[in-house]
């Protein structure tokens, strides 16, 4: 649940304030601090460290977003989903031109479109926080439950067989069987999922399937899925072909660290007795992967967003009313 992605960010705020709080009392007062801020507390230093922090972090991301999107370009290619890191860096260095451009304009419509976009992105920013720590967490989890199947989520196969991203969806999976067995568990049906894409030759299940074999999966615990074209397509086909084997039971979905988080979402949604885990990433490949995550979980639940985001445009509604009655 998104929520408890905000309880966990919540909490590692508090744990911070608490943690400065007691550095404050065991150091004592700071006179530097002091004489800078007016004030002799806590709070009063975490709010000067808040306003440094904040515009170096800003600068920090559109730098490290602009450079990680020249990487994707060079290692990855052209295309659309490619591009996302760089013009998401791109956005934010134009953000704050446009928001004074906007808010110097002194016009009722500049004014509030400024509010708007200073609301806008401010919301936008802490639902990416929040999405980013609990995905990041969830991610690195462990499976709680003994499978009776695994699903592994298919991704693009170059010339037919698997590349990098998928071998390593597929190797975590194999971990997962193997531990399994190795407790003393009864062998978990392994179900690589993934139709044939238009620039691909086969299916991915189907080239899935043969690496799982290739690295010592027998043939008889392994189910290729060969018609899912996304990720719900994914979860309701492979729990469609589980529920016609005798393994019926909990099922591990096996996805990269960076979607984990909203497979275990849609499994959630489509009330599946699944947890997801994840495996590992090349780092350069995470930021542009994870917006991509973020555009989905925030399209997921677009009725949730517009109705905590209707204060704000009532706000510049009311802006604009009060700016334009007050010049009549």
């Amino acid at each position: 649940m998104l929520r408890n992605g905000v309880l966990l960010l919540a909490g590692v705020a508090f744990s911070l304030v608490g943690v400065v709080e007691l550095l404050w009392h065991l150091l004592g007062e700071v006179e530097a601090t002091a004489w800078v801020t007016g004030y002799t507390s806590p709070l009063a230093l975490a709010v000067l460290a808040g306003l440094v922090v904040l515009p170096v972090g800003f600068i920090a991301l559109v730098v490290f977003l602009l450079i990680n999107g020249v990487t994707m370009l060079r290692r990855e290619g052209r295309s659309p989903a490619n591009l996302l890191s760089l013009v998401v860096g791109v956005a934010l260095l134009l953000a704050p031109v446009v928001f004074i451009w906007l808010f110097i304009s002194d016009t009722a419509v500049g004014v509030s479109l400024a509010v708007l976009v200073f609301f806008g992105l401010g919301y936008l920013s802490a639902c990416f926080v929040v999405i980013l720590v609990y995905a990041w967490v969830y991610g690195r989890a462990a499976a709680k439950q003994v499978p009776q199947a695994i699903i592994i989520l298919g991704a693009q196969i170059i010339e037919g067989q698997v590349p990098p991203l998928l071998r390593s969806r597929l190797d975590k999976a194999i971990g997962v069987y193997r531990q399994t067995v190795e407790a003393g568990h009864p062998a978990p049906l392994m179900i690589p999922s993934g139709g044939q894409g238009p620039d691909e030759s086969r299916p991915e299940g189907e080239a899935m399937a043969e690496y799982l074999q290739s690295q010592g999966i027998p043939a008889e615990d392994v189910v290729a899925e060969m018609q899912a074209v996304n990720t719900e397509q994914n979860l309701k086909f492979s729990v469609a072909l589980q529920q016609e084997t005798e393994r019926t039971g909990p099922a591990v979905i096996v996805t990269n660290n960076y979607h984990a988080l909203r497979a275990a979402l849609l499994a959630r949604r489509l009330k599946l007795d699944a947890e997801a885990v994840g495996a590992k990433t090349a780092f350069y490949y995470v930021p542009s992967a994870f917006l991509r995550e973020y555009i989905a979980v925030m399209v997921g639940h677009k009725i949730l967003h517009a109705v905590l985001f209707a204060p704000f445009l009532l706000l510049a509604a009311g802006i604009f009313g009060l700016w334009v009655l007050y010049d009549t």
